[in-house]
Parts: structure tokens; sequence; C-alpha cells
């Protein structure tokens, strides 16, 4: 790899320290600014939401929960991401920094509770880029299986050391991707963004096209949009845990809010709009499948158990016909498109940490010729990968319950900035309409719901038939991975207070530290 710079102050305790009682100053990280305008950062937010990935998967348990109120169900799952946008983009328009949570989160209630923050975005950034990976190494042999017509081809997803090796192939090209810059990957994302979104466009106009000649098809009706033909509150708390991972990955674009021209307001713009679009996106595919393929529970009915997996590959065929392989492309493509662009966030988060000195000074070494987080970068991927094939050899049922424990670290970190917004901004929230709706109201509500979610998801998970099924000691493994990760963060933590006790005792980052000067 090239050369890397180290950024910050070179004082005891850590990059940018200042020694107690001096004027605070804010070092830049050594990232370069005003690489990405506004549609640059809103693709890298679409790709690492992944909608051709994500509703593949999520269409069928959804609406096996909510029946035909799947649109408004993903309409009421939108609210508490939406709302937490608008505090992302408050903080980030006071005090845009890469660390994002951990920094805001600091800046608000200090070391200790920004530190389990950062944790939080970490370990769930972790958990997904494997799950990416081993998604990608599945629509691989898939995608090969179905081009060659082979179907031997597709079992070898299921051959372990195969499986784990491809992975590693899968992380390290995304891994060189990321570390050369923000320009390799915007051209990569480009193509394979643009490349996704016109796959399910086609899908969508073919569907709609051809829903009356199905044999389960229905017809569109408005009173799959009336909250009033919920049944059951089950449904909307159903929603709500949707929304946590068809709608995460949005935050991406705040994370490189200091290599965007005018980061300070284009990086949370992009924010919420990357959610609005995602949500057109999901509404457009839901409506159009359902009327293609209904609510049943037998053949292409989006009720039957025996497709719930993958969606797209039981109704490309049906819907698309000779063009199906494209389907399988795009999914590839989106996982694929994800693994890359979510290195953004671990490895900046990585970056900001140290810079700050609440992790080791080399995570905060920058790419000397690329200007990127070079070996946080690298760190990920090597956790990432390592995670996966851990996991993926001890049981297929750990690494499915880890992914179901991601929900947790999602809600903690999420909730957690919303929260720190009001707090943060707690001087000024009666200064205005504007500041009492976007810095009280929308943070509280879609903190608070998310911790309500976090509080209900760890209460449900303690059963054992939440998730695989397995247990430790008749608790359910869901529980004990979700909350066993982030009690790991807290002792990482006191280790962490022992080797660099600086941050900890408040000296490299404040409330009152003034905000990085971003590129306009």
């Amino acid at each position: 790899m090239t050369e890397t710079i180290r950024t910050g102050t070179p004082a005891a305790g850590g990059a940018g320290q200042h020694a107690p009682g001096t004027a605070h100053a804010i070092t830049p990280k050594g990232l370069k600014g005003g690489q990405l305008g506004l549609l640059a950062v809103v693709v890298l937010g679409i790709s690492t939401i992944a909608p051709a990935y994500t509703l593949t998967s999520a269409l069928g348990p959804t609406v096996n929960e909510a029946g035909l109120q799947l649109p408004v169900i993903f309409l009421i799952g939108f609210i508490p991401m939406i709302l937490v946008s608008l505090a992302y983009r408050e903080l980030n328009a006071d005090s845009p920094d890469s660390g994002t949570t951990f920094t805001w989160v600091t800046k608000a209630f200090g070391p200790w509770v920004g530190w389990m923050g950062g944790w939080g975005l970490l370990a769930a950034n972790i958990i997904v880029l494997s799950n990416l990976a081993g998604v990608a190494v599945d629509f691989f042999y898939l995608f090969l299986s179905q081009l060659t017509g082979s179907a031997e081809l597709a079992d070898l997803a299921a051959n372990k050391p195969l499986n784990v090796l491809t992975c590693f192939v899968f992380v390290a090209l995304a891994v060189w991707v990321s570390y050369r810059g923000l320009h390799t990957t915007k051209l990569v994302q480009y193509g394979l963004v643009g490349f996704q979104l016109l796959v399910l466009g086609l899908f969508v106009g073919m569907a709609f096209a051809n829903w009356s000649t199905s044999e389960t098809a229905i017809p569109f009706s408005w009173e799959w949009f009336d909250v009033t033909k919920i049944e059951t509150f089950g449904q909307v708390a159903a929603g709500i845990s949707l929304s946590i991972f068809v709608y995460w990955g949005w935050d991406v674009c705040l994370t490189v809010n200091e290599e965007t021209a005018n980061g300070k307001k284009t990086a949370g713009l992009a924010g919420t709009l990357t959610a609005l679009i995602v949500l057109a996106i999901y509404l457009l595919v839901s409506i159009a499948t359902m009327m293609f393929a209904g609510v049943g529970d037998t053949g292409n009915g989006l009720n039957n158990t025996e497709i719930h997996e993958n969606i797209f590959t039981a109704l490309a065929s049906p819907i698309m016909g000779p063009f199906a392989i494209l389907m399988s492309l795009a999914v590839l493509s989106s996982s694929a498109a994800s693994l890359q662009s979510t290195f953004m966030s671990p490895s900046r988060s990585l970056l900001a940490m140290a810079h700050y000195g609440a992790l080791p000074e080399p995570f905060s070494r920058v790419s000397k010729r690329f200007a990127t987080p070079g070996y946080a970068t690298i760190a990920a991927g090597v956790l990432s990968a390592g995670f996966y094939a851990v996991m993926h050899v001890l049981s297929e049922n750990v690494l499915n319950d880890t992914i179901l424990a991601l929900g947790l670290m999602i809600c903690f970190y999420y909730g957690l900035t919303a929260i720190a917004c009001a707090w943060y901004f707690r001087h000024s929230l009666f200064n205005s309409m504007r500041h009492f709706m976007l810095r009280l109201v929308c943070p509280v509500v879609g903190g608070v719901g998310l911790f309500v979610v976090f509080l209900q998801t760890a209460v449900d998970s303690w059963a054992p038939e939440f998730g695989s099924g397995s247990e430790v000691f008749g608790v359910g493994l869901v529980f004990v991975l979700g909350v066993g990760i982030l009690a790991l963060g807290a002792v990482f933590m006191l280790v962490m207070a022992r080797l660099r006790p600086g941050f900890f005792r408040g000296e490299t980052l404040k409330q009152d530290t003034p905000a990085l000067v971003v590129p306009e």
C-alpha cells in the first residue's frame, strides 16, 4: 500500500489533543475536501442501503406480517428514519465531522457515552460488511449457474472453504477500491447503482404491464395505504422493526461530510434525499410485486414461505422472461456496491476516534497519495472478513443470529444520536419554531421510538425461538450476541481509558470544541 501520513498533534493521549485550560482548536484529519457533490453523495447512500438486495429478502417476511397493508407499513417504518435523519442534518450543519455519532454524542454527553455510540456504529457496520460479502458470494455463484446453465455452480456456495475464500476476494476488492479514494469509489458506484436501479425499473415496468396475466394477480387498491386497515399493533411494530434494516445506511452520506463540497449543507441534505428516494423505490417495487404475485401462500404468492429468502429469483422469470438473469446480476451488483460503499462509514469513524485520541494512533493514518483513511480501511476489511470466516465456520445459525442482533446496535446508535441532538441544542430549542421542531420534537420522537424498539427487541430476543432457536443457558442466542457485542464495547472502552486517558478526561473533544471548517 502507499505511504501513510499521521494527522493531528503528536501530544500524549492522541491526535488533536490539547492540554487542559488551553484554547480549543480542531485540526484537519488529512481527508481531501470538496471531492463529492450532492448527486455523488446520494448515490453512495443508495448504494449502502442496497435496495435490490434488501427487497429480495425483506418483501416476503414483511408481507407475511403486514398482508395487503405492506405499502402503509413501509410508510410507518419510514417515520423514525426520516425523523432521525433530520437530527443528523441539524448536527452536521453545526459540527460537520466524519466521526458523526461518535463526535456528536461526545460533544453532547461526554467521552464515555460518545465512545459507546461510536462502538455501536462500528459493530453494526462490521457485521453488515461480513453479511454483504456473504450475500455477494451466494449471488455470484447463482449468477454463474444461470449464465452457464449448470446447476452445480450454484451449489459451490455451500462449500465452506471456497465460500470463505471467495468472500475474502470480494472484501479485498472492496477495500482496494475504498483505499484508492472517493474518485475511484464514485466511478464504481455510478456504474453499479445505475445498473441496479435500471433493472429494478425494468422489473417494475414489466410487472405493471403484465400483472393481469399472472394466475395469482390482484388489482391495485388505495386501501393498501389505509392505516385503519392494520389489524394489530404487531403489524405496526413489524413495520418499525423492518425500517431498521431496509432504510439503514443513509448515514454514510454524513460520514463523508469532510470530503463533500459545502459539507455542512450537502451531506445532511443528501441523507434526507436518500431516505426519500429509497422510500419511493420500495413503494413502487412492493406495489408492482403485490399486483403481479398477490399475497397468497402458493405458487408465486408472496406468502409462500418457499420463496421468502429470495423473492426476485422466484418472480424474475415470470415477470421478466429472458431478461430474468439481469435481476440476479442486479442483486449481485447491489450487494457488491453496498459492500464497497459501506466501508466509508467504519473507516472514517475509526479515523475520527483515533484523531481525537479515543483509539490507538495508527487508525488516524491517512494515505498520502489517495487522502483516505488507509489503515482504518484495511483494518475494517480484516475485521469484517475475519468475523465472517469465524461465524461461517462455527455455524450458519450463529451468523444469521448475529445479523438479527444487528437491529439492537442500529437502534442504539441511531437513537443515541437523535437524543444527543436535542441535548446538544438545548439552549436554542425555543428560539424559533424551526428549532423547536427540528432540534427537539423530531429528534426526541425518532430517538425514543428507536429505543422502544431496542427494548422490545431485547425482550423478544431473550426467548430462544427468536431467530434460529439457538440458546445459551436458556437465553436466546440473538440476545446474547446483541447485548454481548455492546458489552464487549464497554470492555474495550475501559481498556482504551487506561491506554488513552486524555480523551476520557475530556481533553481532546468537548462540547465547546469549535466545528471543523469544511470546503464550501
